[in-house]
């Protein structure tokens, strides 16, 4: 599980069972962590250039961004894929 390396995302209390391998990223890099880049197409494909009525608008419009993402699985993978950080147990 790759997760960021920001100081208040870490617990001396996690206990990570056996099948889970943590990678962290260093702090400061969120052009490694792999959500930020689906933040983005999320941002640049479905949310860009739009004006908004109101708070209502804006969670639809985000709801509706998020349910077309879900049936691109195949996007998301090419997306969010680092080589680095394939782990061979």
């Amino acid at each position: 599980m790759v997760m960021a390396g920001a100081g208040w995302h870490t617990s001396a209390q996690l206990t990570v069972p056996d099948n889970i391998v943590l990678l962290p990223l260093p702090a400061y890099a969120p052009e490694l962590n792999p959500v930020e880049n689906i933040w983005a197409f999320i941002r640049a494909n479905y949310l860009s250039h739009r004006v908004f009525e109101n708070y209502q608008a804006v969670v639809k419009a985000c709801a509706d961004a998020w349910n077309k993402l879900m049936k691109l699985p195949g996007t998301i993978t090419s997306i969010a894929t680092r080589d680095w950080a394939q782990v061979n147990i």
